[in-house]
């Protein structure tokens, strides 16, 4: 039986523009994207996660020429050296990479534009406006800026502030402002369509302030996919790149694969939530598909109180940080010290502090004293459990309560709530055994089954956490998981079913445990 749309988790992040080298506000979308998809498909929903790379328009054809290479050549350097590298430097779990040079993409987007064009929907005309290449947008007047200094008497764009082109050309429109009245519908039907509210309300705004028909095609460059029905134009670039989303999805080609992955939650920066929650959801009407089930926007990263820009050099290259700390410490990082649909300002100070009191302090000691101590105290087997005291207890009724809060953040796109809440157990179980003192009972044999039910809770409580810490810390988790010998007496750490690692009791008595390396080593800090 095929599985519907609306029991799936479909997943996709913006396509990421070529022009340059990823930096870690790329990154962070990525990995929210991952964790919350690795979440879901854990919690046994059929999961698809889509990633990929916008590879056309004016603003790579003039990198490339600038650079001595064509377009393409341009294109496919920076896809394989620096953003396909990417996926692994992030420990990232995507099931397909689009990239809008594929021929998949291509003939599809033809489909797509020949689609409205027969239904009346796509009109030629002509067209005067301001353009940021940078942004390959044309703007409205009262979103530019005045320039100052050298670019006195010119328009800047906000996000660049570099000053926009003015541009005449005769072109083909979409007749997005039919659709004026079906987005408001659309958004008052639908009330978390657009997250967070903030975003909501921006975007509600501007459509109310009345939509113009948009520019889909370009005929002063060559560098784009080709206009089915006008061989002088090609399509403009964030037309044809929002459409990656149904032709890697099987639009076009799949039916039936395309039936049971769409819709898809957009994640994206709010920089680019027009896009998403206007254009595309209007595209998509316009072509009688469903529009996206959710349109997410997060916040930027700041550094320095700016946000993060390629063409401003204040650019973080990922592996500035993974090669470091490592890629668990970056994903925990950015999704526990922000929260998710705010800004957040990065700081290298911050993320140390982060490393040394949750990680290292915190998770990595607590695993690794409860592993020392099994080994130590019962020979590295898993003791049985005892009947549980009230301090037992407290622990179990944290993991149920904590596992039941992270999932229902999880659900509602906080993974910084939900890390918090996991962190409870961390915690209270570092708590418990400093209370308990295990070390202390240890040299009496009196007390040893109360030993054994101290070892069995914390051991339980770390196979709990490694669960559902493995969406955020694959890396970490799958040692913990293996030194546990949970995956010998559990079955594989993936297979691990999330809403029920809370339950007390599971990890089996009896089975061996092996040694356990420091998870998040000691980091020399330069003085």
């Amino acid at each position: 039986m095929a599985t519907s749309s609306s029991d799936s988790f479909f997943i996709a992040t913006p396509i990421f523009y070529v022009n340059d080298v990823p930096h870690i506000g790329h990154a962070y979308t990525e990995v929210a994207a991952d964790a919350l998809s690795r979440w879901m498909r854990q919690s046994g929903i059929p999961t698809w996660f889509l990633t990929g790379t916008d590879e056309h328009g004016q603003k790579i054809m003039r990198t490339a020429l600038a650079n001595g290479v064509t377009p393409r050549e341009w294109a496919d350097r920076l896809v394989e050296q620096s953003w396909k590298p990417l996926l692994k430097t992030l420990d990232l779990a995507n099931d397909d990479f689009i990239r809008t040079t594929e021929e998949r993409h291509e003939s599809a987007v033809k489909k797509f534009l020949t689609l409205l064009h027969d239904k009346g929907f796509i009109y030629q005309g002509e067209y005067e406006g301001f353009y940021c290449v940078g942004c390959e947008e044309y703007k409205p007047l009262a979103d530019l800026e005045d320039g100052a200094g050298e670019f006195e008497g010119s328009k800047l764009c906000p996000v660049h502030s570099r000053p926009v082109e003015v541009l005449k050309e005769e072109n083909y429109f979409f007749k997005m402002s039919t659709f004026q009245q079906d987005l408001l519908d659309l958004y008052a039907a639908q009330p978390d369509f657009i997250q967070p509210t903030s975003v909501r309300n921006e975007i509600i705004a501007f459509v109310n302030r009345g939509l113009d028909d948009l520019s889909i095609s370009r005929s002063n460059i060559d560098w784009g996919i080709e206009v089915p029905f006008d061989s002088e134009h090609v399509t403009y670039v964030w037309f044809e790149a929002l459409l990656n989303y149904i032709t890697a999805t099987g639009w076009g080609s799949d039916d039936e694969a395309f039936a049971k992955k769409w819709p898809a939650v957009q994640l994206v920066g709010k920089d680019i939530a027009r896009f998403h929650a206007v254009i595309w959801p209007a595209m998509l009407m316009a072509a009688g598909l469903q529009p996206p089930k959710k349109v997410f926007a997060h916040g930027w990263l700041l550094v320095g109180g700016e946000k993060m820009s390629k063409s401003k050099l204040t650019g973080i290259a990922p592996t500035e940080i993974t090669d470091v700390f490592g890629s668990d410490a970056f994903r925990y990082y950015f999704l526990r010290a922000i929260t998710f649909g705010s800004d957040g300002s990065f700081s290298w100070e911050d993320l140390s502090a982060r490393y040394e009191s949750d990680l290292a302090n915190g998770l990595g000691n607590l695993a690794s004293r409860v592993i020392a101590m099994v080994h130590r105290y019962r020979g590295g087997v898993v003791p049985a459990l005892p009947s549980p005291t009230p301090a037992d207890r407290a622990i179990a009724a944290t993991m149920k309560d904590a596992v039941a809060a992270a999932d229902a953040a999880m659900h509602a796109f906080a993974p910084h709530e939900a890390l918090g809440e996991l962190w409870r157990i961390v915690e209270d179980v570092n708590g418990y055994i400093t209370e308990q003192e295990p070390w202390v009972m240890a040299k009496d044999d009196a007390h040893a089954a109360r030993l054994d039910a101290v070892l069995y809770t914390s051991l339980d409580a770390l196979r709990s956490l490694a669960v559902t810490l493995s969406p955020f810390m694959p890396q970490a988790t799958s040692k913990l998981w293996e030194a546990l010998g949970a995956s010998h007496s559990l079955g594989p750490l993936a297979e691990q079913h999330i809403p029920e690692a809370g339950s007390f009791g599971v990890l089996p008595e009896g089975s061996a445990i092996s040694e356990l390396a420091a998870l998040f080593p000691r980091i020399e800090q330069d003085s």
